[in-house]
C-alpha cells in the first residue's frame, strides 16, 4: 500500500508540473511560447493548449459541508490510480472545502438516465445553489463507512477516504482517495457483476463538450492480443 500510494504522489506532482497557469515544460521554466514547436508532418496540429485525453470520466464527487448539506460535483480530470487508490485534479470548488474539512467523499457515475441531472450538478456550484441536490430531485443518505453522502439514484458508488490532498496556489488541488467499499443498485447487476449495458455510464468528449455513452464490447483484455502471439 505505502508503495502504492508513492508512486500516485509522484504521478501527481509530475502532472502538477504540466498545469496551464505555469506553463512550465522543463526545469528551466521555458514557457511554451518561447518553444519552437513544430507540426507533425502530413496532419492537423493543434499545439500544446487543452490536447484531447480520451476517454475522460464522468465522475460524480459527493461531499457534505460543516452543516452536513449534501454537494455534488462532475469531474473530468480523475481516475484510477491503484488497486483500491482513486485521484483526481479539481479547480477551487466548494468541493475541495469539503474535502479539506471531512477528509472524506463518494464517487458515482453520470449515465444515460441521470445526464441532465449531472450536468446539472457540473454547472452550478454548490456556493451558490446549497440545496442543489434536492433541487434536482436526487436525495442522499449517509454512508455508513465515511463522512459523506450517497447519492441514491446514482445506482453504484464508492465510498472513500482522503489519503492525500497536493495543494495547487490557485486554491485547487490533486486529491488522492482510498476506496473503502463499493456498492451497487441491483438494478445494474448480472450474475452478481457490474454490467455496463444497464449502468450506462457517460464519458465527457472534450474535443466538442458533449457526452457519449460507452458502447459495445469490441475485445477481450489480455485476450484479444493473443492472435498476433499465435501467429
Amino acid at each position: 500500500m505505502k508503495k502504492t500510494l508513492f508512486l500516485c504522489a509522484v504521478a501527481t506532482l509530475i502532472l502538477a508540473a504540466c498545469q496551464p497557469k505555469n506553463q512550465q515544460t522543463n526545469d528551466n521554466n521555458i514557457s511554451l511560447e518561447d518553444l519552437d514547436i513544430k507540426d507533425v508532418s502530413g496532419r492537423v496540429n493543434f499545439g500544446g493548449e487543452n490536447p484531447l485525453i480520451t476517454p475522460q470520466p464522468a465522475l460524480m464527487i459527493a461531499t457534505y459541508d460543516a452543516m452536513e448539506i449534501p454537494d455534488v460535483m462532475m469531474a473530468a480530470w480523475g481516475g484510477q490510480c491503484g488497486s483500491n487508490l482513486i485521484s483526481f485534479n479539481l479547480s477551487s470548488h466548494k468541493t475541495m472545502d469539503n474535502l479539506r474539512l471531512k477528509r472524506a467523499f463518494t464517487i458515482s457515475f453520470a449515465s444515460r438516465a441521470n445526464v441532465v441531472e449531472s450536468d446539472y450538478f457540473g454547472i452550478v456550484s454548490g456556493n451558490k445553489v446549497p440545496d442543489k441536490v434536492s433541487k434536482a430531485g436526487f436525495t442522499a443518505t449517509k454512508s455508513p463507512n465515511v463522512d459523506a453522502p450517497i447519492i441514491n439514484e446514482y445506482p453504484l458508488t464508492l465510498e472513500c477516504r482522503v489519503v492525500d490532498i497536493i495543494e495547487h496556489e490557485n486554491g485547487g488541488a490533486y486529491v488522492i482517495g482510498e476506496v473503502l467499499n463499493m456498492s451497487a443498485d441491483e438494478s445494474v447487476l448480472t450474475d452478481g457483476k457490474i454490467d455496463y449495458d444497464k449502468l450506462q455510464p457517460l464519458i465527457y468528449e472534450s474535443s466538442t463538450k458533449s457526452y457519449r455513452a460507452i458502447g459495445e464490447v469490441v475485445g477481450q483484455a489480455w485476450g484479444s492480443g493473443r492472435a498476433i502471439m499465435e501467429k
